[in-house]
């Protein structure tokens, strides 16, 4: 399986790396909306942790665009903006599932599993 890791930040980029298990055969990385359509295009990833606050394009509109090219993608919106409304958005663009930061890597690695486990149940 290939995972999509987009985040503006490094760090959070990184931080999604260390935490993620070794599920993954191949893990790419995106720093905004733009990067990351691109990335799918190119790669297919199977999963995609998403951030909603980038430049150049915002996570929901990377959302609905990847959803139009690989509707089979699994996204996992990873995001500060915790309120319910933004949550509701992101799934109703098409994202899977929806974690706030500050994350553990259990916290991660479960939602993870769950979206790709309702696949595979599916």
């Amino acid at each position: 399986m290939k995972l999509l890791i987009v985040d503006d930040s490094l760090i959070i980029r990184n931080k999604i790396d260390r935490c993620i298990l070794q599920r993954f055969s191949e893990v790419m990385h995106a720093e905004n909306g733009k990067q990351a359509l691109e990335v799918v295009i190119a790669n297919k990833p199977d999963v995609i942790t998403m951030d909603l606050t980038m430049p150049h394009m915002s996570g929901n509109e990377a959302v609905k665009e990847i959803i139009k090219i690989a509707p089979n993608t699994r996204i996992f919106v990873v995001s500060a903006l915790a309120d319910k409304a933004t949550a509701i958005s992101a799934l109703t663009y098409g994202a899977n599932g929806f974690l706030c930061k500050p994350f553990s890597a259990a916290e991660l690695n479960s939602a993870i599993e769950r979206i790709i486990n309702v696949e595979l149940s599916a």
